[in-house]
């Protein structure tokens, strides 16, 4: 992927895609620096500092226009899920599948709006990490309609370390239908084709718009993974997204 302009980022919090109420999304992941210098009995006049990686935290912030009365809408979202934690995904204006995604559980910590007489009415939020940030991919695009039960596209994420684990977001934007219902789960094999695949983890069903998030601990030797659904109700239709990526455990 090669440089872009910031024209059409999508943003998907819990159960709302904000995108078309966002006109800036900034994310920020880091590590603290701890002093563990000590005196040098080798080499007293010689000391060089020494530093070790302290506690990882990541933030986010985002801001646009406001709107409210559907639980879509950047309001009903935002009062819905201040002080909660929750799925959290970014990634360019596609969404499609195999698109580079940045991933994690939020807490959101503030939320304001409102502003001057004559100005488009704004609003702005910041989240806090609960989870380490993982850099992935789409593994479902939020675009396209499921109205049965059915599996999403193979992706060569890589296999997992003892010390690593698997991150995956879902988020169910739209649910129609009588009684409808989706399970979605989230599935490994060590070959693209998925001869033989395993059941790694499983969301809790879904009936409405909602976000969840799952983690995969390793060790996993599979490197391909994709996530499986299964549809009920009368005529069901779902519309959802769903990222992946590796981080620590």
């Amino acid at each position: 992927m090669g440089k872009f302009v910031l024209k059409g980022v999508r943003l998907f919090v819990g159960g709302a895609d904000l995108t078309g109420n966002t006109n800036k999304v900034e994310l920020s992941s880091e590590v603290e620096v701890k002093d563990a210098t000590a005196f040098n009995p080798a080499s007293p006049t010689e000391v060089w500092q020494e530093v070790l990686a302290g506690l990882a935290s990541t933030k986010a912030s985002g801001a646009g226009q406001w709107e409210a009365a559907d639980p879509s809408r950047v309001d009903d979202a935002s009062w819905a899920g201040l002080g909660g934690v929750g799925a959290w995904t970014a990634c360019p204006a596609g969404a499609a599948v195999g698109d580079v995604a940045w991933l994690t559980r939020m807490m959101q910590g503030s939320y304001q709006l409102g502003g001057a007489v004559g100005e488009v009415a704004p609003w702005s939020a910041d989240w806090s990490g609960s989870w380490p940030l993982s850099r992935g991919q789409v593994l479902h695009p939020p675009g396209t309609a499921r109205t049965a039960t059915g599996t999403g596209t193979a992706r060569q994420l890589g296999a997992l370390l003892d010390t690593g684990a698997l991150y995956v977001t879902l988020h169910v934007l739209s649910a129609a239908g009588i009684t409808p219902s989706i399970t979605v789960v989230v599935e490994s094999d060590d070959t693209v084709g998925f001869g033989s695949p395993t059941t790694r983890a499983t969301f809790t069903a879904a009936t409405a718009r909602g976000g969840q998030a799952v983690k995969v601990a390793g060790p996993v030797t599979d490197d391909w993974w994709r996530v499986r659904w299964t549809i009920s109700g009368t005529t069901p239709s779902f519309l959802f997204v769903a990222a992946a990526g590796i981080g620590p455990a």
